[in-house]
């Protein structure tokens, strides 16, 4: 780090939790003492023939997982739309438990992300996707997952590639590994789907541009695109 108050810095970092989004997965289990009258409001105890799924409400189940619909909702047994874009996974509990209230004595509701993945690539040491173990992994963490960075990365330029529900596209975030600052930053936490780019060094660089196989390497690609451009015209 390029300063001495990473401890420092580390105590300020700040945890808001996951935001549930379009496409999750959300697997939720609903309990209660009891066990007869909890049974309706949980997908994996009713039957494929029962009403109370409806399977064109705006989400698709599978199991006691619901998939957040495109605009924001999932359907619940019963309850029917409940809208939980934007929401934590705390704030959804509290509110599938209130509304089970008028049916259910103390329901206990438990909510899973399914789908909590995050892809590391570039000059790490093992890229790939990866599946966290806990739902709370910053930045050091998930290059953890991918064996730290190799020898080759450039620690000053990271970027994080994030999709923005607002703006409808991918925001790329500059992260400097060398500041210890950076646990201050609002993306030290990830996020589901998040991708971090470690980027090579300026003479790794310079050695890929020098490569006697580069040039060989296009003139394979510019014949593989001639030959598949002459068959496409001659199956036409």
């Amino acid at each position: 780090m390029s300063n001495h108050n990473f401890e420092q810095e580390a105590n300020q970092a700040r945890y808001t939790g996951l935001k549930i989004k379009q496409g999750d997965i959300l697997e939720i289990v609903v309990s209660a003492f009891d066990d007869i009258a909890v049974k309706p409001f949980n997908l994996n105890t009713i039957t494929t023939t029962s009403n109370l799924s409806e399977p064109n409400m705006g989400s698709s189940t599978t199991g006691s997982k619901y998939v957040v619909s495109t605009d924001g909702f999932i359907t619940f047994p019963v309850l029917g739309k409940i809208y939980c874009q934007g929401m934590t996974k705390q704030q959804l509990k509290e509110d599938l438990e209130q509304r089970l209230k008028q049916y259910l004595i103390d329901p206990l509701v438990d909510i899973r992300l399914v789908n909590l993945n995050i892809s590391v690539l570039g000059e790490v040491k093992i890229p790939g996707s990866k599946t966290p173990t806990t739902e709370r992994i910053n930045l050091f963490q998930a290059l953890a997952l991918a064996g730290d960075m190799t020898d080759y990365a450039d620690r000053t330029k990271v970027k994080l590639l994030r999709y923005s529900e607002e703006s409808k596209k991918d925001s790329v975030i500059q992260l400097d590994f060398s500041d210890a600052s950076i646990v201050n930053s609002p993306y030290y936490y990830l996020q589901q789907n998040d991708i971090l780019y470690v980027e090579p060094d300026k003479n790794k660089q310079i050695a890929a541009n020098n490569n006697p196989n580069r040039t060989l390497t296009w003139q394979l690609i510019a014949v593989v695109v001639s030959v598949a451009t002459l068959l496409i015209r001659f199956t036409n």
